[in-house]
């Protein structure tokens, strides 16, 4: 009888009134009404989400609850007005009675989670749910709501800033099915549909979160945690809220484009600072686009880099150029004008002024040219730890959707402090350790270098870090200098850009008590792809592919396990800017087809998606014609020599093809302890390199990854 009166008189009341007060939008509808078995899916951020679920959404379910949040009158007192049931997620009989509605007929909505999230974040998804969905092949309609976790009603407390009246968006997706292999144990079946439902929500979380530009989500951002909220800090001790870097943001993406011309790409040779981040959003804003120079390349790399880009402008500092002592780099720039920031920033006059103060920083939205998710938000340029450096054009659908997919596998928010030294020049250092950051309202301290190994470790301790992303190589260094004690508030610590040793593995865990989460990724890819989560880790991988990626193993003749992958998603970057031609963008493509890229890596995806890297294809040795992973030859050094740096390259030979030459810190690695160590761990007799170079230092990028370039032309000149 409540259920009548809920439908015919207090529905249509409350929709309103909920609807004008929270600004609820509801996106998306519901295709699969005429399903025999439906099962909708919520995330759960507050003790709202029922209410609004029921005034929203085209049908009327059974609301599946969770015994405890169930006790909470206020909430009990809504539930009277529907139709619901209570049950204990972990009890297998309370599945069963859902299992019974779906049968029947009935659509059915519950929260996997089973609770309120406390992070903001998707929480623990519980198998239950998911096994009551593969077993009756119900149709899943994924629902997500976005807004109530900023409400009073929340749980969540210092993500986010509380709001009387947040704004709340309820995104319904497109239907999907959970499938379950046939001939498996019941445990390992309920196992296998829990990991699809996490995956579900997972990708639900990732498709619901808005794309548009870097600018857009700043203001975004800008508003939701309020412009007294901390946001960044950098080696000067100047800390910035959301309303102060707004104003640089402003300020500086006026003034440059004042000199330059919309869609043209501007040169940025600037260390990390605060300073260059407001200048990404502000040529946001203002619809440049920034190329993001590495500084410690060289005059020639540079200069090639501009030229491949088209780059006409080039922005730095001279006290920066002054401190590097890149004087002769930027002297070797000819052909650019070069435009200092402190000239620049002299050029702001009473104008400008009125009209940051009077206008721009009341209507931030308003101000600057209209772009699109699919123009270009950056210009990266690769490595070129393997061959010549390319400009990688990333949109900002590519960089907003990179964001977007970490954030659906971990939680990061308000109460966290992310420590970056990573190069912004470097894909990894931009997005995760940059852009991520403000655009979620996690706090950040930004470091000019991630080279200062005894210094980096103290300041983490002192500026409490929750998190810290770096290089194997970086982090390895860091356990060397640091204090036991150094890294106790870390949650987080990423490695991508290469491979994780295990003796680096081992130390931190050992010395810290810290499990690190290995990525991996590719400038092209902006750049994660893969990444071990809280959630779902397999020491030995790289995690598995993010929501939304797309995966494909071309076969590799003489390669047995896995093969070289090719990708797809939104994160893909628009194209190349090479060498023949100039300023023009080419779009990805490889064997797979248009819009796929090749990324050279070999690896080997398990039954449960995780990622394991066999090495790259341009890594491998052909030696007496079988193919040697050289990363395999490099990870038998590690073992007998941990605490020293190893790299692998090929020499040409005429009676074997190919030699492997091992270059090594360790001055008394010799090719004997190599066998034995691979006799020991079983690995082939041609996987020990037939010479061992002694070095002081294993040349390195500036980004942190071993300079393969220079150590082949070192092997085909010995």
């Amino acid at each position: 009888m409540s259920t009548k009166l809920f439908e015919s008189v207090l529905r249509p009341i409350l929709r309103r009134v909920v609807g004008l007060l929270f600004r609820v939008e509801v996106t998306g509808k519901i295709s699969a009404l005429g399903a025999q078995r439906l099962l909708i899916i919520a995330n759960h951020e507050s003790f709202l989400d029922g209410l609004i679920l029921a005034l929203f959404l085209p049908l009327d379910p059974v609301f599946v609850i969770h015994s405890h949040v169930a006790e909470n009158p206020w909430f009990r007192l809504a539930l009277n007005l529907v139709d619901f049931l209570t049950v204990d997620p972990t009890s297998p009989l309370a599945m069963k009675r859902v299992v019974g509605l779906l049968e029947a007929g009935r659509p059915v909505l519950i929260f996997p989670e089973g609770r309120i999230t406390i992070t903001g974040s998707l929480m623990k998804v519980y198998d239950g749910p998911a096994f009551a969905a593969a077993r009756t092949g119900a149709t899943i309609i994924p629902v997500r709501l976005d807004g109530p976790a900023r409400s009073f009603f929340s749980r969540v407390s210092g993500r986010y800033p509380r709001r009387l009246l947040p704004r709340v968006t309820v995104s319904i997706l497109d239907p999907a099915r959970l499938e379950v292999p046939e001939g498996a144990s019941a445990k390992q079946r309920r196992r296998k549909a829990g990991e699809g439902m996490r995956k579900l929500m997972q990708e639900m979380i990732f498709r619901s979160h808005p794309i548009h530009t870097l600018y857009a989500g700043l203001v975004d951002a800008v508003e939701i945690f309020g412009r007294r909220h901390l946001i960044a800090e950098d080696i000067r001790g100047i800390e910035y809220n959301y309303g102060k870097f707004l104003m640089h943001t402003l300020t500086l993406g006026r003034l440059c484009a004042r000199i330059t011309g919309a869609g043209e790409n501007i040169g940025i040779l600037l260390p990390n600072v605060v300073a260059t981040v407001t200048l990404v959003f502000g040529m946001s804003a203002f619809r440049r686009v920034p190329a993001i120079l590495n500084y410690t390349a060289g005059a020639e790399a540079l200069k090639n880099a501009c030229e491949i880009a088209a780059i006409r402008t080039v922005l730095t500092s001279k006290a920066f150029i002054e401190t590097a002592r890149l004087g002769g780099v930027v002297e070797a720039l000819r052909d650019v004008q070069v435009v200092y920031l402190e000239d620049l920033r002299r050029e702001l006059g009473l104008a400008d002024r009125l009209w940051l103060v009077g206008y721009a920083l009341w209507f931030p939205r308003w101000v600057g040219a209209v772009s699109g998710a699919e123009d270009p938000a950056v210009v990266l340029f690769t490595s070129g730890s393997e061959a010549k450096p390319k400009g990688v054009v990333l949109s900002n659908r590519a960089l907003l959707s990179n964001i977007a997919q970490v954030r659906s596998v971990i939680d990061l928010g308000g109460e966290d402090k992310i420590f970056n030294a990573l190069p912004m020049f470097h894909s990894f250092g931009l997005t995760a350790g940059a852009l991520l950051p403000l655009l979620t309202g996690t706090r950040i301290f930004i470091y000019p270098t991630p080279l200062h190994y005894r210094v980096i470790p103290e300041l983490i301790y002192k500026r409490a870090c929750t998190v810290l992303f770096g290089t194997p190589t970086f982090l390895n260094h860091y356990a060397r200098f640091a204090h036991p004690y150094d890294f106790f508030r870390l949650r987080y610590v990423i490695a991508g850009a290469e491979r994780l040793s295990e003796p680096v593995r081992m130390a931190w865990f050992e010395k810290f008590g810290i499990r690190i989460l290995e990525g991996y990724g590719a400038t092209e890819t902006a750049p994660v792809l893969a990444l071990n989560t809280l959630m779902a880790y397999r020491g030995g991988t790289v995690g598995q592919l993010l929501p939304g990626i797309d995966a494909v193993l071309q076969p590799v003749p003489g390669i047995e396990r896995g093969g070289q992958l090719h990708v797809r998603g939104p994160n893909l970057m628009s194209g190349y800017y090479r060498d023949p031609r100039p300023g023009i963008i080419e779009p990805p493509r490889s064997e797979a087809g248009e819009g796929w890229y090749d990324t050279g890596d070999i690896v080997d995806i398990d039954a449960d998606g995780f990622v394991t890297i066999t090495g790259r294809l341009k890594r491998f040795a052909k030696v007496a014609g079988e193919m040697v992973s050289l990363e395999v030859v490099e990870r038998i050094a590690a073992t007998v020599s941990p605490q020293s740096q190893h790299a692998a390259a090929v020499q040409p030979d005429a009676k074997r093809g190919e030699v492997i030459v091992l270059s090594s810190t360790d001055g008394a690695l010799t090719r004997e302890r190599l066998q034995e160590e691979a006799r020991r761990s079983g690995q082939p007799e041609l996987a020990v390199p037939r010479r061992v170079v002694h070095l002081k230092a294993v040349p390195l990028l500036g980004s942190g990854k071993t300079d393969h370039v220079s150590l082949q032309r070192m092997a085909e000149s010995a």
